[in-house]
C-alpha cells in the first residue's frame, strides 16, 4: 500500500471549503422537516445550539462544574468551533447562493478595519 492508499493520507487531503458548504446545505434542503420563513428560521437557531455546545465543551474541558469534574478535552473544544464555522457558513449559504463572495468581501473589510497597513 502507498502513503497515498492509506487511510491518514486520505483524510488529510484537501476538502474544497464552498464545496462541502453548497452540498451541505442541498443535503438540509432536501430533507428539511419545516420549510419557509419558519424553517430559515430554525436554521439560524442551530448556529445557537452549536455555540452552546462549545461553552458545554469549555466548561468540561476545565472542569469548572464540581458535580461533573472534567468531561471534555481542548480537542472536543477544537470539534465544536469547528462545527459552528460549518454552521454559520451553512446558514449564510442558506441566505445567499452568492456565500463565497459575500462572505470573502466581509472578511476583506474586517482585515482592513482591523489589522494595521
Amino acid at each position: 500500500m502507498s502513503d497515498q492508499d492509506s487511510p491518514a493520507v486520505a483524510a488529510a487531503a484537501p476538502v474544497d471549503l464552498w464545496t462541502s458548504v453548497d452540498e451541505l446545505w442541498a443535503w438540509l434542503e432536501a430533507d428539511q422537516p419545516v420549510d419557509g420563513r419558519e424553517g430559515l428560521l430554525l436554521r439560524m437557531l442551530k448556529l445557537s445550539e452549536e455555540v452552546g455546545e462549545v461553552a458545554q465543551a469549555v466548561i468540561g474541558a476545565t472542569g469548572q462544574n464540581p458535580r461533573k469534574g472534567v468531561t471534555h478535552t481542548w480537542a472536543d473544544v477544537e470539534s465544536e468551533l469547528c462545527d459552528v464555522v460549518i454552521t454559520a457558513l451553512v446558514a449564510l449559504r442558506t441566505l445567499t447562493p452568492d456565500a463565497r463572495e459575500v462572505f470573502a468581501g466581509h472578511l476583506a473589510r474586517v482585515t482592513e478595519r482591523s489589522l494595521p497597513r
